[in-house]
């Protein structure tokens, strides 16, 4: 199979569910968003984290492809094809969320972004994940989104913030406090 089709040559892509946009439309920065975000997760995962994070990371990018292909599809559209986002997987970041956070040490302060290298990129992953929240507002205001696919975006830059505090906390890296000045 070819990798290139030479249909985009001229700053069109089609969608999922047939037409053809602007590569510069918001609908492709939203879901290119998502897809840089998978990227730097990748990165997280080679980098190195515990199994048990490992794992989860490992889902995450799988729910980020039903995310990408949600938001490159019009809820209009019938396709059966296309699995959209579920309530189901918000929740399932939330659990998480609370299980580590249990875990972790009280937050006092803010803390700068970095530590081990896992952890820096999961901190780097969370304000890729921010932008792609933004996108898909503003994709949002001019035609019909998914509301789960918001609201699991949302959760997941929470769920990012608690995996990097998790990261470094396994890796032995310890947190640096934000300080006025400094």
């Amino acid at each position: 199979m070819r990798i290139y089709t030479r249909t985009g040559d001229e700053g069109t892509t089609s969608l999922f569910a047939g037409g053809r946009v602007s590569k510069g439309h918001v609908r492709l920065h939203a879901y290119g968003t998502i897809d840089e975000l998978n990227a730097v997760l990748g990165l997280v995962v080679a980098a190195g984290v515990a199994s048990q994070l490992e794992e989860a990371l490992l889902r995450v990018q799988s729910e980020l492809f039903v995310v990408g292909g949600d938001l490159a599809t019009p809820l209009k559209s019938a396709n059966a094809a296309i699995t959209r986002v579920s309530s189901e997987m918000t929740a399932r970041l939330e659990q998480e969320i609370d299980t580590w956070g249990g875990a972790l040490p009280e937050l006092r302060n803010f803390i700068l972004p970095g530590g081990g290298l896992s952890g820096a990129f999961l901190h780097q992953a969370r304000t890729v994940c921010r932008r792609g929240e933004r996108w898909i507002v503003q994709l949002a205001a001019v035609e019909d989104v998914n509301p789960d696919v918001l609201k699991y975006v949302n959760r997941l830059s929470d769920w990012l913030f608690v995996a990097a505090r998790l990261a470094n906390i396994e890796a032995g890296k310890s947190e640096s406090i934000w300080k006025l000045g400094e």
